[in-house]
């Protein structure tokens, strides 16, 4: 009697103990391992929901003729969601409000030449880098050796043009102390403004100058091989949904591997 007590004790207990392990590891797993990924969700709705904002050759552009987006970036989408198994929703957003959109949810990824920055870290998630970029500047053509360094460029009279809110505005206020800024809210017509004289010149990712030059035969990309900074482009998500980011970085990796990536790179940098 006293030993199948003793038995019955044991099971007990140790049915308790395993009860408090199973409450310690779920309190010690990140919470958001324990909450239902963007991933499940995107699967469950059938449609991938991507932010871009349509105004950034090579990688994203709203075409006015088309009404269609095109690019890169948005080839990548569509591989995405292909890859995914889903419909994709092309969400038009601004360089201002793209990090809020994917912290309030109003789409799943941003995509778009978006620079991985310490600041953006703060509250989303980025995936693997696809592409390393700088800062460089783009001019008249017989403009190209005044602004050859920083110094040059920081001067009394030199106009730096800059779309607002992205990482164009910020480097330039952050580095120019004595030329003049000139904020132009619509990113697609912004060289133009140099070719017509109202601003000297911009300084914007390195691969960007090299489309706009080949589109602007008046324009001249400046060391676009020996940029001013060093910058990597990723795809934006939802801070702290590490299955989804995984998943994401996965099928990154696999385009890169490949060739898909190169594919589309080849195509609209010409």
């Amino acid at each position: 009697m006293e030993r199948l007590m003793r038995k019955n004790f044991a099971g007990k207990l140790l049915v308790l103990g395993l009860a408090v392990l199973a409450l310690v590891l779920s309190t010690a797993l990140p919470v958001t391992a324990q909450e239902v990924s963007r991933l499940d969700t995107v699967l469950e709705r059938e449609v991938l929901r991507v932010g871009t904002t349509g105004d950034y050759k090579p990688f994203t552009y709203l075409n006015k003729e088309t009404g269609e987006f095109e690019g890169i970036d948005i080839d990548m989408a569509n591989s995405l969601a292909n890859a995914l198994g889903v419909e994709l929703e092309l969400v038009h957003t601004t360089w201002k409000n793209i990090v809020t959109g994917v912290v309030e949810g109003e789409y799943d990824v941003a995509m778009g030449g978006i620079s991985k920055k310490l600041a953006r870290q703060k509250e989303v998630f980025f995936t693997i880098p696809y592409l390393e970029t700088g800062k460089a500047p783009i001019t008249l053509k017989e403009n190209v050796d005044r602004f050859q360094t920083l110094e040059q460029i920081d001067q009394e009279g030199v106009r730096v043009i800059v779309n607002p809110g992205g990482t164009n505005e910020s480097f330039a206020r952050e580095n120019l102390k004595n030329a003049t800024i000139v904020v132009h809210d619509d990113n697609v017509t912004i060289f133009e403004q140099i070719i017509k004289g109202k601003a000297d010149l911009m300084m914007t990712d390195a691969v960007e100058t090299l489309v706009q030059q080949n589109l602007h035969p008046e324009l001249k990309a400046v060391n676009p091989d020996k940029p001013f900074t060093f910058t990597e482009f990723g795809y934006m998500l939802p801070r702290g949904d590490v299955v989804f980011k995984e998943w994401l970085d996965l099928w990154l990796h696999t385009a890169l591997k490949t060739g898909e990536y190169q594919k589309y790179f080849d195509k609209w940098v010409k």
